[in-house]
């Protein structure tokens, strides 16, 4: 425990009203590594404010004290990973947890420490300026953690085709030159023929596949090399662990089917749609179908949204978007919307804010794939694209795909793409119609070229 200490005073501008309390019962929390400031109201205990290690036994004993003072809500702050095992506990001891960003109350006058941080983060809650971080309900949390770290073993395999190429550059293998990926069926047969033993390049050459445009010359030719002994056994490692991280895969797409069907709230299957391929790294399993079970509509209508975006939008938010009041909460929420930067009735900046939100970063990947659809979105995109940077662009067709996955979760609505050209035909009404409403405020009027003939 800590001595006590006083409490930083919170006086109101005299401009401004004066604050009201509206969580009296509020305690504040520093979250440390190894151990965490807990400060409740002063005149709850005699020591306001306490240490508590990061231990369970302490957790608990942190909880037991928090009941004992009357406290009904507490506010976190956000470092790092340690926060989750006290929220979690909290949580289920029926206690209000809010999880604040630190940014939003590191402006502290006078000298920093975990004493004053707690006790700062008690009065900012006491007077209700603190508000708590979107967190999905437990099941969710559990298919986002598991999304997660599907998503590691997937960059973690990647590294291992690195360490591939890496090992036939160095025996001067130019296989990469004539094979653009060599963790597709031809190039892994023949990396696994050469660990095998075999060296004759026209052998190993006759085992591509018929879209490989290269001929079994050109592919032989490649194939001619050091064969040294060190590089044969980092090719043999990397394969190795390639492989092994495969079956870690298999492993973790079991435990996300099974999850996703713990979270089945709608019954019946999706309606046949265009064909499209499936994703090289989505998982095995049906996932478009148990989609549909979760949230009751198929979000792969929208052009650009696969199943593996549509469920990393999904693991990270939920199909239940009443935690936010308007698709406005939902797309600022995920960095997608224009800043409000405003002084004197001016925008200064209309700048997306700076997050780290996978969701935000899976759309603007959708958004991307766009380029090339012939879809309304498809049209959308490249006219953004004509007046704005790409990156810009990008945003705003994330955006969009954002709101139409907000409306179609909210609403229980299919989405029915309307074609590139209904959607030209829109937009060339509204230009004209804004030039009609310019020309009558000049006293003049458009006339088509048909009708002046």
């Amino acid at each position: 425990m800590v001595k006590r200490n006083r409490p930083l005073p919170l006086k109101p501008s005299k401009s401004r009203a004066a604050l009201t309390i509206t969580h009296p019962n509020a305690a504040g929390i520093d979250i440390g590594s190894a151990s965490h400031y807990v400060a409740v109201p002063p005149d709850r205990d005699d020591e306001p404010v306490r240490e508590f290690p990061s231990f369970t036994a302490d957790l608990h004993a942190l909880a037991d004290w928090l009941t004992a003072c009357g406290v009904d809500t507490v506010a976190l702050e956000s470092t790092g990973v340690y926060w989750i095992a006290l929220f979690e506990l909290l949580e289920s001891r029926g206690f209000t947890v809010l999880l604040v960003n630190a940014r939003h109350v590191k402006n502290v006058s006078g000298r920093k420490s975990d004493v004053l941080d707690c006790q700062w983060l008690q009065q900012l809650m006491t007077y209700g300026l603190l508000h708590g971080a979107f967190r999905p309900a437990d099941a969710v949390c559990v298919l986002r953690s598991l999304w997660r770290q599907r998503g590691m073993l997937l960059r973690g395999q990647g590294r291992q085709v690195q360490h591939m190429q890496k090992a036939l550059t160095q025996m001067n293998i130019q296989l990469t030159n004539v094979i653009s990926d060599v963790a597709g069926e031809t190039g892994q047969k023949i990396l696994r023929a050469i660990i095998e033993g075999e060296r004759d390049p026209y052998a190993l050459a006759a085992m591509k596949n018929v879209r490989i445009r290269a001929s079994t010359a050109e592919i032989a030719k490649s194939l001619q090399g050091s064969w040294r002994p060190e590089h044969l056994f980092a090719l043999k490692q990397a394969l190795d662990m390639f492989d092994f991280i495969g079956m870690q895969l298999a492993e973790c797409d079991r435990e996300i089917e099974q999850q996703l069907q713990s979270l089945q709230a709608h019954d019946g299957e999706p309606a046949r749609g265009k064909k499209r391929s499936r994703a090289r790294n989505a998982p095995k399993f049906d996932l478009r179908t148990q989609l549909f079970k979760v949230c009751g509509v198929d979000l792969t209508r929208i052009d650009g949204i696969d199943v593996t975006t549509a469920l990393a939008v999904i693991s990270e938010t939920g199909a239940d978007m009443s935690r936010f009041p308007s698709v406005g909460h939902f797309t600022s929420w995920l960095g997608l919307c224009p800043g409000t930067k405003i002084t004197g009735g001016k925008v200064m900046s209309g700048k997306t804010k700076r997050v780290a939100n996978r969701a935000a970063q899976a759309l603007r990947l959708a958004a991307a794939a766009l380029r090339s659809s012939q879809s309304a979105l498809g049209a959308y995109f490249r006219r953004m694209c004509a007046r704005m940077d790409k990156p810009k662009a990008v945003t705003a067709a994330a955006h969009k795909l954002a709101r139409l996955i907000y409306t179609m979760l909210t609403k229980g609505e299919e989405y029915t793409d309307q074609g590139q050209e209904y959607y030209e035909e829109r937009y060339r009404e509204r230009v004209l119609r804004h030039m009609s409403r310019r020309a009558e405020k000049m006293g003049m009027k458009l006339i088509a070229l048909e009708q002046a003939a």
